[in-house]
């Protein structure tokens, strides 16, 4: 047996994420400012790296590139040699390479410009990977493993200004585990790596674990001479036991340099020959005093006149730390409480005023900075640490709502997805897919369904159901549409669009018959064909009327914005041309011998007066491609039969593009798109001289012919077809996609433009006008979260009712009673004093400022803060019963007593007196295809492995052998990097299957099209 392995939704949590100028372009609004050149975000997604740009009109997070290099990335650092205008991505993988990418925004994907290879492959524990550290200066790199090595890179440029590696030099030390690797900023001097380390030698040796328990960390200092070009170990100086992570300091005439060591509890500055500087890190009010705080992130921000850190804990709170130094030296370390978000496994601060938020678990978050935590605030400082008999004085805080942050956009996140259940519980032509996903208050079950997601920006009640809807704007140069005309059955609607939307009596559209369709001609003219005729109305307010000869009346239109073809009741077709005096002229006629079932005219050239064909669909399963050249206007130049009588003609456009945002190259091309009575969309390439059809595909949408509509997605033409539901065909990164959208079913759609909504779509369905966006593009998934109370364990399907049971469970937390009581007393105490500070037990505000739907009364929400932490060996646990249809919870049990539950079923009595009954599991004081196909995919995996190694340098093989998928299965992302190939590589390819890339590329359009 064979298998095809494809990957419909790429892993979503994050792993690290790097900021850096990977581009080296300006984008408009950093031109405008005088500001250096815009920043990317560089994600590692399991497998996946990402390069994420922040929309500078939108604020939003769009992805630019995402490519699966198949192996498992450890570690990202950016550099940027001296003199350069944009940066390096450093990758640390399981590959047993060091790789160093540049990005290419041209072509729009990274670049492979070194690969060292120094171990063996595999996350192993000695071989160097897991560690990654740059100098500031981009002048050296050291990558490290957990234990032993340590490697360093010298980086330079030859006189081609290219980047080049020197051989590594070790820096190996045995029997030590390290903890957190960072560079120092020296300035220009020599390069120097900090590291936190354990020498375990002696407690290996010592059987009675004695030597184990006096084990002390060590802050060690590796120079790197680059005279000698060699490594040596030139510090070592013991610090706190609960140090975890390092973070640079900037030097160099911008700071003190040195590090911040981040320890449990506290914060400490270090540099050689410098004293220590500790400050307490603030903790929370509430929690227990045998809990401590540990640093689990970190992210400077610096400027040229200063500087500062934004730490985060364990917890989700953030803290600015501020150095006060003259010189070299430090005289005072203060930290301030901040905001609290939630845990993120990396932050990123841009020069934008952005932060982008990693999260650990759920959804990952971009925020806006609206202070930089100059307001009084909870701090502590190393000027008043206190140290009594029982150790350092605390400084207690209690969180608030934010106030020096606004979320601005926010990236679904599935990590971890604890069960999944595929099940059509809702009726669709698609089963959804269920999953329990987060950890504690971040928890939800997800209901994903294939397809995008939209965002309705209004609706309105029509008086009767339309059956057709336009937009058209006055003048081709206009950023926006002017109207919005909706045709009913015997009469036409016309809305203007402006701050509302409301209908006009003045647009000189006849309104006292329906409308067959709405444009605009040449610059600024408008036309409206109506069944007796054709009204142009000119700019000036003049109209000219067209009318029908004798009882005819028109059945079907085609036009483009200089031509226009109506078919007359019987089969008879009339061409118009707009002359350059602006005049709608009568060209040419045809008999076609029968009625006419669709039209559509492809669009005109760039630079050309007209467009050569028109597709003419007929009742006899054929489609015709008509010339419309004045030399033989109206014959026929190709012929296509179909499987069914066409409903729906649409021309789609494609502009040649070099790499740029689609992320591959190829050339200008038009498609003719037809949809079928029997609920097929046919696709055919139109040779753009001769017009002959090639190239044919096809793909069943839905039990309705579709209709097919332009509309436009990401500044490039794309296409609506509205079946039995709405489908999308746009291209994305180089690929065409047909994606269904989630939305009810739509009778009639058009694009949309405003200054409130740049890109959208008016569609009518029933007697509602819509007007939506469409959301993440290139997403096979869209997701619906249902909150739940604690981590969710297992959940079964109740089939009967199509109802879903959940367990969920948590360790060191309250029960919901409790914590309400906790909150409700929490919330007096803060009446009189707020964030009082234990130093000096005097009152100090912790601002006033709330995030959008926070309550009055200083309330903010558990899956942002978190709960309050209890004894570490409480367990809290429910049993919930949910409607996913209605999103409601119809039953919720809290179990009591220290009681877990850790697993569910659905028991069947034999006498099926009480029917199906639910049987949970708990527990108390717990821890926890033909053989053709086949060959063809086999031998393409093959040369794409051979020609398109992965870009870490992992050997793909192996990576697949370790991982997924198993033995004998097809390995369907790595076949789906073939249309992103240069065309040469893909005809090279092609050769060698004894195909062409057009047949290899309908092949992995049709085995996609059988999965989802």
């Amino acid at each position: 047996m064979y298998l095809y392995s494809l990957t419909l939704q790429r892993a979503t949590g994050a792993v690290c994420a790097v900021i850096g100028s990977f581009s080296g372009r300006d984008t408009k609004k950093s031109a405008a400012s005088g500001s250096a050149s815009t920043q990317e975000i560089a994600v590692a997604r399991g497998s996946t790296l990402d390069l994420l740009r922040p929309d500078p009109e939108t604020g939003r997070l769009r992805t630019l590139l995402s490519v699966d290099v198949f192996g498992v990335i450890r570690s990202l650092a950016q550099f940027r040699l001296t003199g350069a205008n944009k940066d390096y991505l450093v990758v640390g993988s399981d590959s047993g390479r060091l790789v160093i990418l540049e990005y290419s925004p041209d072509r729009n994907r990274f670049d492979k410009v070194h690969q060292e290879t120094f171990g063996k492959s595999g996350c192993r524990r000695i071989v160097p990977g897991q560690l990654l550290a740059v100098d500031p200066k981009g002048r050296a790199l050291c990558i490290a493993a957990l234990e032993k090595q340590k490697l360093v890179y010298v980086l330079n440029r030859d006189a081609a200004a290219r980047l080049t590696i020197s051989s590594p030099l070790e820096a190996h030390k045995s029997n030590t585990i390290t903890f957190s690797l960072t560079a120092l900023d020296c300035g220009f001097d020599n390069p120097i790596f900090a590291a936190i380390e354990l020498e375990y030698a002696e407690s290996d040796r010592d059987p009675t674990g004695q030597a184990a328990n006096q084990a002390q960390k060590l802050l060690t200092f590796y120079e790197l001479d680059l005279g000698l070009n060699h490594v040596s170990r030139k510090a070592s100086e013991p610090i706190d036991n609960g140090a975890n992570l390092l973070v640079t300091v900037p030097g160099g005439g911008d700071g003190p340099s040195g590090v911040l060591v981040c320890c449990d509890n506290f914060v400490l500055y270090r540099n050689q020959g410098h004293p220590e500087v500790r400050a307490v890190i603030p903790r929370r009010a509430d929690l227990p005093a045998e809990r401590g705080v540990l640093i689990v992130a970190a992210a400077t921000h610096r400027q040229k006149s200063m500087f500062f850190f934004l730490l985060q804990t364990e917890y989700g709170d953030i803290f600015k730390v501020d150095l006060e130094h003259s010189g070299e030296t430090v005289t005072e370390l203060r930290i301030k409480y901040f905001d609290t978000i939630p845990v993120a496994s990396a932050t990123c601060v841009l020069r934008s005023g952005l932060l982008f938020a990693a999260s650990e678990f759920g959804n990952h978050a971009l925020y806006q900075f609206r202070d930089i935590g100059r307001d009084a605030d909870v701090e502590s400082s190393s000027a008043t640490l206190m140290e009594t008999e029982e150790g350092f004085q605390p400084v207690f805080f209690q969180p608030r709502p934010l106030k020096n942050l606004i979320r601005i956009d926010e990236i679904e996140s599935l990590m971890p997805v604890m069960d999944m259940r595929i099940a059509n519980l809702f009726d669709e032509e698609t089963p959804q897919l269920f999953t329990a996903c987060g950890r504690g208050p971040r928890s939800t079950l997800r209901i994903l369904r294939p397809g995008l997601a939209i965002s309705e920006m209004a609706r309105s009640m029509l008086p009767a159901e339309p059956i057709a809807v336009w937009t058209v704007k006055k003048n081709i140069n206009d950023m926006f549409d002017a109207y919005i005309v909706v045709s009913f059955a015997n009469v036409t609607l016309v809305l203007s669009i402006g701050e509302t939307i409301e209908e006009v009596s003045d647009s000189q559209f006849l309104d006292t018959t329906h409308s067959l369709a709405v444009t605009l001609l040449g610059e600024d003219s408008l036309m409206q064909v109506h069944p007796n005729g054709i009204r142009h109305i000119r700019e000036d307010g003049r109209v000219n009327e067209w009318r029908t000869p004798g009882k005819k009346t028109i059945t079907k239109v085609g036009s483009n914005r200089l031509q226009v073809v109506i078919a007359l009741s019987g089969g008879e077709l009339i061409y118009f041309e707009m002359d350059m005096t602006g005049q709608l002229m009568e060209v040419e006629k045809q008999d076609m011998s029968g009625d006419v079932a669709c039209l559509a005219i492809a669009p005109v050239p760039e630079g050309r007066q007209r467009s050569r064909f028109l597709a003419v669909g007929s009742y006899d399963n054929t489609i015709r491609i008509l010339s419309l050249d004045p030399d033989d206007c109206l014959q026929p130049l190709s012929v296509q039969s179909v499987s069914s009588a066409p409903e729906s003609l649409l021309f789609l456009e494609v502009q040649a593009s070099v790499g740029g945002e689609d992320g591959a190259d190829y050339p200008a091309n038009l498609f003719l798109n037809a949809g079928l009575q029997n609920g097929v969309l046919f696709r055919t390439n139109v040779d753009m001289v001769t017009g002959q059809l090639s190239d044919t595909r096809s793909r069943f949408l839905g039990l309705r012919p579709p209709k097919l509509f332009p509309c436009i997605v990401s500044h490039r033409q794309a296409m609506l077809c509205l079946s039995s539901r709405p489908w999308l065909g746009y291209i994305h990164q180089g690929h065409f996609l047909l994606t269904p959208l989630s939305c009810d079913t739509l009778e009639s759609a058009a694009s949309f433009s405003s200054d409130q909504c740049s890109e959208g779509v008016v569609a009518v369905a029933g007697d509602a006008l819509r007007i939506f966006t469409i959301e993440r593009l290139g997403e096979t998934f869209n997701e619906t979260a249902i909150p739940l109370r604690y981590t969710p364990r297992k959940f079964v399907i109740l089939p009967k009712k199509k109802y879903i049971a959940v367990i969920e469970s948590d360790k060191g937390a309250f029960s919901a009673e409790e914590r309400e009581a906790a909150k409700k007393e929490c919330l007096e105490a803060s009446g009189a004093t707020e964030n009082g500070n234990a130093n000096n037990g005097d009152p100090m505000e912790n601002g006033d400022g709330q995030e959008d739907g926070a309550e009055e009364g200083n309330t903010f929400p558990d899956e942002q803060y978190g709960y309050p932490k209890a004894e570490s060996e409480r367990w809290v646990s429910c049993i919930r019963i949910l409607d996913p249809r209605s999103r409601d919870t119809t039953c919720l049990l809290e179990l009591q007593d220290n009681e877990a539950a850790v697993s569910i079923c659905t028991v069947n009595f034999h006498d099926k007196e009480h029917g199906t009954l639910l049987a949970v599991g708990t527990a108390k004081g717990l821890q926890f295809w033909p053989k053709e196909d086949v060959d063809f995919f086999s031998h393409l995996e093959m040369h794409l492995r051979q020609e398109h190694p992965p870009l870490c340098g992992r050997d793909h093989m192996a990576y697949r052998s370790a991982y997924f998928p198993v033995k004998d299965v097809i390995d369907g992302d790595l076949c789906e990097q073939y249309p992103s190939l240069p065309a040469d590589m893909q005809r090279k390819i092609a050769d060698e299957l004894d195909r062409t890339p057009g047949e290899i590329l309908k092949k992995l359009e049709d085995i996609r099209n059988k999965i989802i």
